[in-house]
């Protein structure tokens, strides 16, 4: 006996057609708003030439971590000029820069919540597992019928499978915090909001910053897919080269992205660390 099957697809579809109808002008002011970020930062990012931008980096570089990581910084950065692949390189950066800024405005808030409320947590829980575990080209669907083709779209889909680091690290870093610490800070009368902004969220800063981290990544590995549904960058160079089977032009591509990720990995990684010399 085969039991009919649950009409799950078309409750889903049902579901998108019924928000892009009623909620249609939320969704074109989110689109607005996105586009606008991505706009902004792109353009922040080719206001300076390539050469003055690839030196404030690896002046950061050096300022964060050690002359190494600026060395690298602007041999990178000079690669990827040369490989005419610097403009390109902004606009994925934008992206991911982007994706990344409202995960960490989201998700950072929604961790708290989830250290402060244990039925929180449980209903975020599974959320997340689903969030984390569902392919990302999933996402590419749904955010293509509410925010049509384009940059925006891969921003809310990038953001959607990277925000979960940020909330899940952020819960543990605050639960960690000593319950001695959180103690004696009630002993001497702090509110919840000192407590929270002046014990729990500096002690677990280092745990955060390696949700945000990670969110980083995971955006940045969201360039190329996104690329699938119009939006530009050097993802598009890379998409092109596979569906041309063209190996040289993928590489170069290939290479501009590993690059930026590298830098934004180190440079988040040594961001609340102790400077070391050398």
């Amino acid at each position: 006996m085969n039991l009919p099957k649950i009409p799950l697809g078309k409750g889903v579809e049902w579901i998108e057609n019924w928000l892009t109808t009623y909620f249609g002008p939320i969704f074109d002011f989110i689109h607005a708003v996105i586009g606008g970020m991505v706009s902004g930062i792109d353009a922040a990012l080719n206001f300076l030439p390539a050469l003055v931008l690839t030196l404030l980096i690896a002046a950061l570089a050096y300022w964060i971590g050690k002359w190494r990581m600026a060395l690298f910084a602007v041999l990178g950065l000079l690669l990827i000029d040369n490989l005419g692949l610097w403009g390109p390189s902004m606009q994925s950066l934008a992206l991911v820069l982007t994706a990344s800024i409202l995960a960490v405005v989201i998700g950072v808030p929604l961790g708290v919540f989830c250290a402060q409320s244990r039925t929180f947590q449980n209903i975020a829980t599974p959320i997340l597992d689903f969030m984390q575990t569902m392919p990302a080209f999933v996402y590419l669907l749904p955010a293509v019928s509410f925010f049509s083709l384009g940059v925006v779209p891969g921003v809310i889909a990038s953001i959607i499978f990277a925000i979960p680091p940020t909330i899940r690290l952020t819960n543990l870093g605050i639960r960690q915090v000593s319950p001695e610490l959180v103690e004696a800070a009630d002993a001497f009368g702090s509110t919840a909001g000192q407590k929270l902004f002046k014990l729990q969220l500096p002690i677990a800063m280092p745990t955060i910053m390696a949700g945000i981290n990670q969110t980083i990544m995971l955006s940045l590995s969201m360039v190329v897919i996104s690329s699938m549904i119009g939006a530009q960058g050097v993802g598009a160079y890379v998409y092109r080269a596979v569906s041309q089977a063209k190996t040289g032009a993928g590489f170069e591509a290939g290479i501009a992205i590993v690059i930026i990720a590298i830098l934004l990995d180190r440079l988040t990684q040594k961001l609340f660390k102790p400077k070391q010399q050398g």
